[in-house]
Order: structure tokens, then C-alpha cells, then sequence
């Protein structure tokens, strides 16, 4: 029998340092009774957008972008050891859009109430999947805060659509799942939005906060003044990060790119200081499409989103 020499499966010729861990081993599928701090579960739902999307792709993406990052968070010299625990992906029925949206909803609502974790991350798919995660979050932890980094309002009328990516927030307000004082839009962009739909988050009560608010007033003093007026009318908080709300220099990814975001160390920040706060629960990542994207930087981000969401609550 001939045997073969300097052979690893397929995929796992990787150089190994034996003094470094990189933060995709810590990855571990989950089984019934399985318990850690953190967990993900991917939503690999994109037919809904508005414009071309591959964002059903980012889930896989963004768990293969874990391998460019280690364990060790060098500012506070500690490590992360704890395994993340990964419920995989909902199914998506080629055809059935909303019926998908109902899954997900159904899904998500098995993954928060098996509380197998302390805190989540939600990777998906477009925004339209934060609808059906938020409302399954509400019903599992209570009345929910949320703090939406975005360049839009994500309040389209459903009429001229039906329920896509364009909606969730006017879905989820127009269904009582959340009330208007209790979202909070950062980063809004000029020539993203119209004006019906200012309006309509003026009428309901919508916190907004423009691009140039952020400039003006900085993420750290928009984040204490809202999360300080939402933990007195909240039970959890819950962070949606919509890719978009950055400049298209650090988001080539991203299906609706353009001028005039976030830099990434603005918005990382902000992720770092409002999941400092106990409230915090949730974070979902939406908007990446890894088929358009540059050297997986727009993965890379969304990892480093992660890791900021993580390491606040380790080791804050």
C-alpha cells in the first residue's frame, strides 16, 4: 500500500503557530445542552433586498473571516478561551420568501429560549431578517431597545413591496413589537432616505441621529444620553448593524455602498461602548455581499464587530 507523506485533509493545510489560537477554533456546532457565553446563528436570507444582494453568502463568510483573528486582546492582556457556540443556519426555501421570514422568526425564537448562551450574534442575510429576530427576542427577554447603526431608516411602506430590507423597522413598529421612543437610528445618511419616511420616524417618536450628529456631537455622547434614557423603559437592548451605515471605503461589500459613512474605528467603537452596558443582548450583522467584496475586507469588519461585542462583555 503506497503511503502518502505531508498530507492534511483537504482545508486543513493551515500553518499552525503552536503559540497562537485563532478565533474560528473556538467555533464548536451545538448540541442539546450545550452551554457558553456567547453563540451565533446565521440567516442566509437576501431575495428580499431591494437591490442586488449576495448576502445569503455572508453567514459562511464571516465565520471563514475568523481565521484571520486571534484570541488575545493586547490592550487588556486577556484571552478568550470560552467556545462560541454556532446553531448553524435556518433553512431557506428557494421560493418561499415569506414563508422564510417565518422561519427565521420560528428559528430564532428555539435559539434564544434553549438559552444556551448569555449573549448572541445574529449573522445574516439582509435587514430584513432583524423584523423576525427582534420579534422572537421580545418574546423571549421583553420589552426591547434597540440602537441601529445605519445609513437608512429602514421604514419603507410595505404596500409598494411587501416586507423586504427596506421595512423591518416600520414592520416592527406597526406591529407593537417595539415602540418608536425605543429605537434609536445612528448614522443616517443625506440622499439615502426620503423625506415621507423622516417624517414618519419624527411622528412615531424615532431617535435619529445623522452622520452629521455623529460628527458634531461624537458615537460616545450619543450612545451614554440613549442608552441612559432607554435602561429606564427597557428590558434588554438589542444592537442591529446594518453594514451600510459605513463610508464605501471600508465596506466594498456592501450592496448599497456610498460616500459620506462611518469610518470603521467610529463604529467599533460604538459597538465596544454601548455592549459595555448589561443590557445589551443582541447584535446582528446585516448587509454583506461576499461577491462583491475586496479581499473579504468587508468580512474582516464584521468579525472585528464581533470581537469588540465579545471582548466588552468578557472583560469589561
Amino acid at each position: 500500500m503506497t503511503r502518502l507523506r505531508h498530507f492534511k485533509p483537504a482545508g486543513k493545510a493551515i500553518f499552525k503557530d503552536s503559540h497562537t489560537t485563532k478565533m474560528k477554533e473556538l467555533l464548536q456546532q451545538w448540541e442539546p445542552g450545550m452551554t457558553s457565553t456567547f453563540a451565533i446563528a446565521g440567516v442566509p436570507l437576501s431575495k428580499l433586498s431591494i437591490s442586488h444582494s449576495g448576502a445569503s453568502f455572508a453567514p459562511d463568510a464571516i465565520r471563514a473571516a475568523l481565521q484571520s483573528y486571534t484570541t488575545f486582546a493586547g490592550d487588556t492582556g486577556l484571552e478568550f478561551t470560552d467556545n462560541i457556540l454556532d446553531f448553524g443556519d435556518i433553512y431557506m426555501d428557494p421560493t418561499d420568501i415569506i414563508g422564510d421570514q417565518q422561519r427565521t422568526y420560528e428559528g430564532l425564537r428555539d435559539v434564544y429560549a434553549s438559552e444556551a448562551a448569555k449573549w448572541w450574534m445574529v449573522l445574516g442575510g439582509d435587514h430584513s431578517i432583524s423584523y423576525s429576530s427582534i420579534k422572537a427576542c421580545s418574546e423571549q427577554y421583553g420589552k426591547v431597545g434597540v440602537i441601529q447603526f445605519d445609513a437608512h431608516h429602514d421604514l419603507r411602506n410595505v404596500e409598494d413591496g411587501g416586507p423586504t430590507n427596506g421595512t423591518p423597522f416600520r414592520r416592527l413598529l406597526e406591529d407593537h413589537v417595539i415602540r418608536g421612543e425605543n429605537l434609536v437610528q445612528i448614522g443616517i445618511r443625506d440622499f439615502t432616505n426620503a423625506k415621507e419616511y423622516a417624517k414618519f420616524a419624527d411622528e412615531q417618536g424615532v431617535m435619529v441621529y445623522s452622520m452629521q450628529d455623529v460628527d458634531r456631537n461624537s458615537m460616545g455622547r450619543i450612545l451614554e444620553k440613549e442608552i441612559d434614557r432607554l435602561e429606564k423603559q427597557v428590558d434588554i437592548l438589542y444592537l442591529s448593524v446594518d453594514i451600510d451605515v459605513l463610508d464605501q471605503a471600508f465596506a466594498p461589500g456592501c450592496p448599497a455602498i456610498g460616500p459620506g459613512g462611518m469610518d470603521s474605528k467610529t463604529l467599533l467603537e460604538g459597538i465596544y461602548f454601548a455592549s459595555r452596558h448589561e443590557k445589551v443582548k443582541l447584535m446582528d450583522i446585516v448587509e454583506i455581499d461576499p461577491t462583491i467584496d475586496f479581499r473579504n475586507m468587508t468580512s474582516r469588519v464584521a468579525v472585528y464587530c464581533m470581537l469588540n461585542f465579545m471582548k466588552a462583555k468578557k472583560f469589561s
